[in-house]
């Protein structure tokens, strides 16, 4: 098993992250750097926030995505229209390219679903050329993610998995500061630079936070299906009084931190 991330439905993904994804990816791909002509991979593409945001940038000679997740894959292959990007499934830590085939390699909001993190780092690096560039970046769940904090933290309120889902959350791979960075040094990479990257996150009412969500869509939403009726209504009314924070429903904005960190192949 090669992603933890739990997805049922392409449209709900985009409503819950997507949409912030494809906030995030043009700070990345600045952070990332990008040249004309070079060959650019997308590791975990979902439905192409990064892949459809790199084809953006004026004369790049090929865009690679892959992702893990056949719904995303689809989903993806259906948006695409630029002859340039080819999208197929595959696994993050058995990378379906030979070595030295790319001059970046890119995940955007993936490595943390990975549970053989170290593996697809490596595989970043064996197939990019000498002197490219291998970059990824995560959401700070822990710290940077007020938001969805503030939901995980209300149902760990709730009950004892409430608390289980909350030490999950936020402690999945490469979140704490430096953990990244110490992961690219150890796989060899050169030039490693660490950073922060932020956006807002805004929501036009509870519905608009919440349906995804409240449709099984990622960690909390897989942890919801898991509750009877009367335990599922009474988190959701938990978490609706913590959107809502004492005034009438409607638009809320969260800032949300994610770390970034890339590294040159020797």
């Amino acid at each position: 098993m090669t992603s933890c991330f739990n997805v049922h439905d392409a449209a709900a993904y985009d409503q819950l992250m997507g949409r912030w994804s494809r906030k995030l990816a043009p700070l990345f791909i600045d952070f990332a750097g990008i040249a004309g002509g070079e060959r650019v991979l997308d590791v975990g593409c979902g439905t192409g926030s990064l892949t459809f945001a790199l084809a953006k940038t004026a004369g790049l000679a090929e865009i690679s995505a892959i992702d893990f997740s056949p719904v995303f894959v689809e989903a993806a292959i259906r948006r695409n229209t630029d002859p340039r990007i080819t999208i197929q499934q595959a696994d993050a830590c058995a990378l379906p390219f030979e070595d030295d085939r790319f001059d970046r390699a890119l995940a955007l909001l993936v490595l943390h679903f990975v549970p053989e993190t170290a593996k697809a780092i490596a595989e970043m690096r064996r197939v990019t050329r000498s002197g490219g560039v291998v970059a990824a970046v995560v959401w700070d769940h822990f710290g940077g993610m007020p938001g969805m904090r503030m939901m995980v933290d209300t149902v760990a309120a709730l009950s004892e998995g409430g608390r289980e889902l909350r030490s999950r959350y936020c402690f999945q791979p490469m979140m704490r500061p430096h953990e990244m960075q110490q992961a690219f040094v150890a796989e060899g990479l050169a030039d490693v630079t660490e950073t922060e990257l932020m956006i807002r996150m805004d929501y036009q009412s509870f519905d608009d936070f919440w349906a995804p969500i409240g449709a099984g869509e990622g960690p909390l939403g897989k942890y919801l299906v898991t509750l009877d009726a009367e335990e599922r209504g009474r988190a959701v009314a938990a978490v609706r009084d913590a959107y809502q924070a004492g005034r009438p429903d409607g638009p809320r904005s969260f800032a949300n931190v994610a770390w970034a960190c890339r590294g040159v192949v020797p």
